[in-house]
């Protein structure tokens, strides 16, 4: 698959192709890792939630002893279905 370098503004980028993306399960918009291994560039999906977390990293954060429970919200105040 071949593709070109270009001008956007200042910088310069490369289109990649919607299948491509499938292939590798990246999203528009997502955060990826992009490096250079043996003079290729490597473009990585990161998995992090809005480019921030992982979901390994935050269950890691839980505590050991976290029991799920009902949270009270209060009454309906607007068009909320419970």
């Amino acid at each position: 698959m071949f593709t070109k370098v270009q001008k956007w503004g200042n910088s310069q980028g490369i289109r990649l192709p919607k299948k491509l993306l499938e292939k590798t399960q990246i999203k528009v918009g997502e955060e990826v890792d992009i490096s250079v291994k043996d003079g290729k560039i490597i473009v990585e999906a990161t998995n992090n939630i809005r480019g921030k977390y992982s979901i390994a990293e935050l269950a890691q954060n839980m505590p050991k002893d976290y029991k799920v429970s009902e949270e009270d919200w209060g009454l309906p105040v607007g068009k909320e279905v419970f």
